[in-house]
């Protein structure tokens, strides 16, 4: 274990409180006018999923836990799980929905994250930002919105929906953010 202050908190930590473990899912510092300087962080305990909203001085001392962080290669979905393989070791590790959240939409066979596993068990997950995906419905463009800067709602190849400048069609493969599913660029290749 480590302490660090509220303040240099980031999302994806493991924070220790209360002999039990949270993943920072968000962590923001917010200096009111006036009054003290305070750290939102809204975790999830690991051993059970539940979110929490706490928070704390800026200065108040936490327990950060000591993370394993490696690189491992999305390789298939096999039922409920996620199976990565750690390239070097070959080693597999089955990941469970509850660690991935939303972010289960966006992986692809082969894409690098990192995995990071407290004891040897996995306890969060990054993905790339980015990732593309092919578009392949949108709405129809009601008429007098097709000045440019406008957007029309769309479904991407792994099912989540987004908005889309109006001159995408089906079948245009696009470059989104895989935070949020928003649109980025039309993919360059």
């Amino acid at each position: 274990m480590a302490s660090v202050i509220a303040s240099n908190v980031r999302k994806g930590n493991v924070i220790e409180k209360d002999g039990k473990l949270y993943v920072v899912l968000t962590a923001e510092n917010i200096h009111p006018g006036k009054g003290t300087p305070v750290t939102q962080l809204e975790m999830r305990r690991i051993s059970d999923g539940v979110k929490i909203n706490e928070r704390y001085k800026t200065t108040d001392t936490l327990e950060k836990a000591f993370i394993e962080y490696q690189t491992y290669t999305y390789l298939y979905q096999d039922g409920e799980h996620y199976v990565f393989m750690q390239p070097e070791t070959f080693d597999q590790v089955h990941v469970g929905p509850d660690i991935l959240g939303d972010m289960a939409p966006y992986l692809q066979e082969g894409m690098e994250v990192r995995l990071a596993s407290f004891n040897g068990s996995p306890v969060s997950i990054e993905i790339p930002a980015r990732v593309t995906l092919e578009i392949t419905e949108t709405e129809p463009v009601v008429k007098g919105q097709t000045a440019s800067g406008s957007f029309k709602p769309a479904m991407l190849s792994n099912g989540i929906r987004t908005m889309v400048p109006t001159h995408i069609t089906p079948g245009t493969r696009v470059v989104v953010l895989t935070e949020d599913g928003s649109y980025v660029e039309r993919a360059k290749d």
